[in-house]
This record gives structure tokens, C-alpha cells and sequence, in this order.
């Protein structure tokens, strides 16, 4: 059985976000890419207590399309999804960086 990998801290923030106010992996996304702090996200979201507030989904939305000029990002990934593409990434980068400092690479026999 394969180990599960463990998030972290920074994607372990968002997943924890995510849960906390109840937002959906297109919203965690389009918030992730307008560069918002997921510690943050609990002083945008109390529009109970202020009713001049908006809800956080829609503040999301409204500053994306603001931003982007479009409703929702073209291809959307879970926090668990980007963790898992970002690991195999980073075993692929790893893998070329091993085969090109072997003696005898393809590489070395090019200089």
C-alpha cells in the first residue's frame, strides 16, 4: 500500500481555509492565484456580524473576474490534486537530474 504524503504547512493552511469557511476547490484556487493569505480569509468573511460585507465566495468571485476579466479559472485542481502533480513534477525533475550526472549519459557524451 502507498504511504500517503502529507501537505505542507503552506497547502495544509488552505485545506484547513477550505473547511473552516465551507469554500469550494474553485474558490480555494482563485483565491490561491489573487494571491490571498488563507490566516486571513476569517476577517473578509464575518458578514453576519456586518451586514455591509459580502459573503466571502462572492468577494472571491467579484475581485477574480475584477482581476482576470473571466468567471473561473480554465482547468481547476483540488489542494490535494496540486499536491499529488506537484510531487510527480518534482520526481520527474529529480529522475532527469539523476540520469544526467551519471558517467556515460547521453549529456556528457555531447560536451
Amino acid at each position: 500500500m502507498a504511504k500517503k504524503k502529507k501537505p505542507n504547512q503552506k497547502m495544509q493552511a488552505w485545506i484547513d481555509a477550505r473547511k473552516r469557511h465551507r469554500l469550494s476547490h474553485v474558490h480555494v484556487q482563485m483565491a490561491r492565484e489573487l494571491g490571498m493569505n488563507p490566516r486571513k480569509l476569517g476577517k473578509l468573511d464575518n458578514h453576519d456580524q456586518e451586514p455591509w460585507k459580502m459573503p466571502l465566495r462572492q468577494y472571491i468571485e467579484h475581485l477574480y473576474v475584477k482581476r482576470f476579466g473571466k468567471e473561473r479559472p480554465d482547468v481547476v485542481l483540488s489542494i490535494e490534486e496540486r499536491i499529488r502533480f506537484d510531487g510527480a513534477k518534482k520526481a520527474r525533475r529529480r529522475e532527469t537530474k539523476l540520469l544526467a550526472r551519471q558517467p556515460g549519459s547521453v549529456n556528457e557524451s555531447q560536451d
